[in-house]
């Protein structure tokens, strides 16, 4: 596991995004989940590109349901991006590297330009 990532906890999630000073992207899975392991390794990467500029944080959903039940989610792994505390984008299922470094690039342009 990488030192970049952070892993909440439905006690610490709602801090954790509203203190953020870069952009951050949480990631909620759970260990028996398949596509998930398969994302793993790629967020991974991502977050040692990003260190700094963007936070990777995971949420165990079998270990912490209280809050992706109330942010609506039903599939897994789900991604949700979040700028200034608030959520701007929510990918479900697995995407290529490439595809997730387009989306944290817009919102670091997204952030450059406020």
């Amino acid at each position: 596991m990488s030192d970049a990532i952070t892993y909440l906890s439905d006690a610490s999630f709602d801090e954790a995004i509203e203190q953020a000073t870069v952009p951050v992207v949480v990631d909620f899975w759970a260990p028996w989940c398949g596509p998930c392991r398969m994302l793993a390794p790629i967020l991974e990467e991502l977050a040692e590109d990003y260190q700094g500029r963007f936070a990777v944080a995971k949420v165990n959903t079998d270990e912490n349901p209280a809050v992706p039940g109330r942010l609506g989610i039903r599939g897994i792994p789900t991604l949700i991006f979040y700028l200034g505390g608030q959520e701007v984008d929510r990918v479900v299922g697995v995407q290529p590297k490439a595809q997730l470094q387009r989306r944290f690039d817009a919102i670091l342009a997204e952030t450059a330009a406020k």
